[in-house]
C-alpha cells in the first residue's frame, strides 16, 4: 500500500469499530506512534475516548507533551498511574505493575485501540489489524506502518512529538528506556538494555487483558 492507502485504511477500521464500540477508548502512551494514532482517531471523532496508562518515574517532557496535547486537541481523556516502587529492578519496570493497570481500566470495555506497528522488533511482526483474547477485540490501526510512515505522518500533519525522540528510537520510562547507541540496533534495543528482556515486551499486546 502506498503511504496515502495506509491513511486511508486505518481510518475505515477506526470509523468501523467505532460504529460497533461507540465507547472504546484508544491507549495513548505518548510516544510517536500513539500520537500518529490520536491524529487519526481524533479526525475521524474528535469526541472518541483517550486513555493513558503512566508510572511514577515518567520523563518530565512526556508529562509536558501530554498536557501540551490535551489542551491543543481539547482531548476527552483520562488517565491511570501506577507507581514503580525505588528499588525496581529494570527487567521490573513497567511490567506487571502495567498490565494490571491496564487490565483494571479495560475491564468494563469490550474493545480498544491500540498503537502498536509491526516493524518495531521481532516480537511484532505477527500481529493482526483485529485481535481478540479473553473476550475483549483490540484494533491496531497503524500496525502496517513502518517508522518512515510515522515520521511523515507527524511532519505533514503537524503533530506534536517528544524532542527525547532526538536521543532514543523508542521510549518508556525514565527507569527502563535507554538512548539510542548505535544507528544500526534495532528500534526497540533501547528497552530494558542489558536484561533478558531487551527490546521486549511488558505484557500489555502479549497476555490477555480481559
Amino acid at each position: 500500500m502506498t503511504f496515502k492507502e495506509k491513511i486511508g485504511r486505518s481510518q475505515e477500521l477506526i470509523r468501523e469499530y467505532l460504529d460497533k464500540y461507540p465507547n472504546s477508548p484508544t491507549a495513548i502512551s505518548w510516544g510517536k506512534d500513539s500520537l500518529v494514532l490520536l491524529d487519526l482517531v481524533y479526525r475521524v471523532n474528535p469526541k472518541a475516548k483517550f486513555f493513558g496508562v503512566l508510572s511514577n518515574t515518567e520523563f518530565s517532557e512526556v508529562l509536558k507533551l501530554r498536557d501540551y496535547v490535551c489542551k491543543k486537541y481539547n482531548l476527552n481523556y483520562e488517565e491511570v498511574v501506577y507507581q514503580n516502587p525505588p528499588d525496581v529492578k529494570m527487567e521490573d519496570c513497567c511490567r506487571t505493575r502495567k498490565v494490571e493497570a491496564f487490565k483494571g481500566f479495560l475491564k468494563n470495555y469490550d474493545c480498544w485501540f491500540s498503537g502498536i506497528r509491526r516493524d518495531e522488533g521481532t516480537t511484532r511482526t505477527d500481529f493482526q489489524e483485529v485481535e481478540v483474547r479473553g473476550g475483549l477485540t483490540k484494533v491496531n490501526p497503524i500496525v502496517c506502518f513502518t517508522i518512515t510512515d510515522i515520521y511523515r505522518y507527524l511532519w505533514s500533519n503537524e503533530v506534536p512529538v517528544n524532542p527525547l525522540y532526538l536521543d532514543y528510537k523508542s521510549l518508556s520510562c525514565s527507569n527502563c528506556s535507554t538512548p539510542e547507541m548505535d544507528e544500526n540496533e534495532s528500534e526497540r534495543a533501547g528497552r530494558w538494555k542489558g536484561t533478558n528482556c531487551a527490546g521486549g515486551e511488558c505484557g500489555i499486546h502479549s497476555q490477555t487483558l480481559k
